[in-house]
């Protein structure tokens, strides 16, 4: 059978092969996308599909801002030795730069520009990530080797002093702004494995309910950005820091390789 102009650049997008080469194989596999696949993949010629099954551990985060808006994205690749390269980093700017502008949108993950550096750099290339954050106050926080990433977004305060709440978020990774904001879920899975400890320590019933209660405070506290000490200042937490400034956050991202 003949196959259609529109199957045949849909196997060309998957695959990066030739349009001949995915024609012929369509033609092959009578029309059939998958088994087409399949044809190229024997033939050794279906690289791009190879290298989709290969993990992305590697690889770096771009970030671009302005005293109101932000946009960050994370892109995976295998190798660190790419993710260092001037074609990926270009790629990441690129990237950043559309996302900033509005050309694209944060839930937005089929890009033809990823697609065609996985191709050109023989790697799998993902985009693992992107986030666009406004405020009236934007601070952000790369991390030299480029690995992590973060931005806050605040009202009051000063961009240096989102930037030092941004840099001691990318330290410490907590998990939600303040304690209540922590799941139900995640602190009766804690709450399992405490009283487990508990009991196997020997812990008298009279007190257990009370020491499950502090844990719970501490667990909550731990992770909550707002009771966190200051990286820079652990005397003073995150919280006494923003309302000595007459600050408050509004939201934080951070991505991480």
């Amino acid at each position: 059978m003949t196959a259609s102009i529109e199957l045949i650049k849909k196997l060309r997008d998957a695959t990066g092969v030739s349009m001949t080469a995915c024609k012929s194989a369509l033609e092959e596999a009578n029309g059939d996308f998958e088994t087409a696949i399949d044809v190229l993949r024997k033939k050794g010629e279906a690289k791009a599909i190879d290298r989709a099954a290969r993990g992305t551990s590697q690889g770096a985060v771009f970030i671009e801002t302005d005293s109101s808006k932000g946009a960050m994205v994370l892109i995976g690749c295998e190798t660190d030795f790419v993710a260092r390269g001037d074609d990926y980093l270009t790629l990441g700017n690129t990237i950043v730069e559309k996302l900033f502008a509005g050309s694209i949108k944060a839930e937005d993950r089929d890009l033809p520009e990823i697609k065609d550096a996985g191709l050109r750099l023989g790697e799998n290339i993902q985009l693992a990530n992107m986030s666009l954050v406004e405020g009236d106050v934007i601070g952000d926080y790369v991390h030299s080797n480029k690995k992590i990433g973060v931005l806050v977004s605040m009202t009051g305060g000063t961009i240096e002093l989102a930037r030092d709440v941004a840099m001691h978020v990318a330290a410490t990774n907590p998990a939600v702004l303040s304690p209540e904001q922590i799941s139900p879920e995640l602190v009766e899975r804690e709450k399992s494995i405490w009283s487990e400890q508990l009991k196997s320590e020997g812990k008298p019933a009279e007190i257990v309910e009370k020491i499950m209660l502090g844990k719970e405070k501490k667990y909550r506290e731990e992770n909550a950005l707002l009771k966190q000490a200051f990286v820079k200042n652990p005397d003073q937490t995150i919280e006494q820091l923003l309302k000595d400034a007459g600050a408050t956050v509004k939201t934080f991202v951070r991505f991480a390789v």
